[in-house]
């Protein structure tokens, strides 16, 4: 439950941007998947070329008695980002919306390679660009169309936000949650509100009924049977013990692993003894788990590694392996739980995929209608800073 708060907090006070399209992109970059990720409608995203400095020309005069001016100095490269019908832009704008997202990137790639990280932030630049571009779009039809959304309709979807959750929390919990993502409630608020405009605004502009047939639920049914299909897993503990390797060395020495071995087959004998299987993990396992009684919770077949995998599948529920080595150490494998293979019948599936196909419909409508707005503004690069052909577009929320 907070991992998913904590997203939405984060890409709804990120300006709460929805799925950006332009037709001039549409011709040049292809797909590619999100995963959240959570979910939304893809974007096309434009690319910038570096800012070039403009210089302001010098006019001297000539064979003249009087002294020269002095010199104009140079002017300092644009503040505008780009123009939208009138109305600037500017880089402190892109930058309040970028540098979030560059902080989540150095903090999940910290050994990203130099020349890979300059390209990746030229792309999240040029993303959030774009993204304040159709923000503005939106923004000016939203007043055009004299949509408000009440301090009854926020306050409602506020609390469906929180009464919704895996685990349903009270509005002065998702506050708390808010607030320990470091953003000001009052003015996530504000952000939620201006979301919901903007719902508004793509449902006027949508056919009030989207005509999802069962005959289509089916058919997308038949064609995506792995969507449906659930593997086999099993739910098993372990005990890891780990040889001893030599500082600056990643491998262990021969009697290191004999060391390693014997204590592994200590233990086991405990267990089989009557030993709490769970207790012994907990005082001598090296593996993470440790802290939960070794408890690895379910996974399917291709999770863990060979030999780990072969022997945990061949267990039956409540037994204990022997010794199985991996290239982590010496594991001892209780099997706790297992499902059998299944597949979801198309009568439990079919509400769901009707939902999925309906979304994705209103995805393409609201992609349509940016599209059409896009086209017919007037967005207006300064000079250095058009766009250049786009890089590969990445998934965009849209609301819960």
């Amino acid at each position: 439950m907070r991992s998913f708060l904590t997203k939405s907090i984060v890409l709804i006070v990120a300006m709460s941007f929805i799925a950006v399209c332009t037709s001039s992109c549409n011709k040049k970059s292809s797909e590619q998947a999100d995963t959240t990720k959570p979910q939304p409608a893809p974007t096309k995203i434009e690319t910038e070329t570096k800012t070039k400095a403009e210089f302001q020309p010098k006019i001297e005069a000539a064979n003249v008695s009087e002294p020269k001016e002095p010199e104009k100095p140079e002017e300092p490269v644009s503040n505008i980002a780009v123009t939208v019908n009138g109305v600037d832009i500017t880089e402190e704008q892109v930058q309040k919306l970028l540098q979030p997202q560059l902080a989540r990137m150095a903090q999940q790639n910290q050994q990203i390679p130099p020349a890979l990280k300059q390209t990746l932030e030229k792309q999240l630049r040029q993303q959030a660009l774009e993204r304040l571009i159709v923000l503005q779009l939106l923004d000016k039809k939203v007043k055009e169309a004299n949509i408000v959304v009440t301090d009854e309709e926020l306050n409602q979807h506020i609390q469906r936000i929180a009464s919704t959750q895996r685990t349903p929390i009270s509005v002065e919990q998702l506050k708390t949650i808010v607030e320990q993502q470091g953003y000001i409630f009052d003015q996530w608020k504000d952000e939620v509100r201006k979301q919901l405009a903007q719902l508004k605004l793509f449902k006027s502009q949508s056919p009030d009924n989207i005509n999802i047939t069962e005959e289509d639920a089916k058919k997308y049914y038949d064609e995506n049977p792995k969507e449906f299909a659930t593997p086999e897993k099993v739910r098993a503990s372990h005990i890891l013990i780990k040889p001893e390797t030599v500082e600056g060395s990643t491998e262990a020495t021969p009697e290191a692993k004999a060391t390693a071995k014997t204590k592994a087959e200590g233990l086991l004998k405990q267990i089989n003894d009557g030993g709490d299987f769970a207790e012994l993990a907990k005082a001598n396992s090296d593996c993470p788990s440790s802290a939960r009684g070794g408890d690895l919770n379910f996974f399917g077949k291709g999770q863990m590694v060979a030999p780990f995998e072969k022997a945990a599948f061949e267990m039956e529920k409540g037994k204990v392996s022997d010794i199985v080595e991996t290239r982590f150490g010496y594991h001892i494998i209780k099997v706790t739980d297992r499902t059998p293979a299944s597949t979801t019948t198309f009568d439990q599936a079919k509400a769901g995929i009707i939902q999925k196909l309906t979304q994705r419909k209103q995805t393409g409508l609201i992609n349509k209608y940016i599209d059409s707005i896009k086209a017919e503004a007037n967005i207006v690069y300064p000079p250095g800073k058009e766009p250049t052909p786009a890089p590969s577009p990445m998934m965009m929320p849209q609301p819960k």
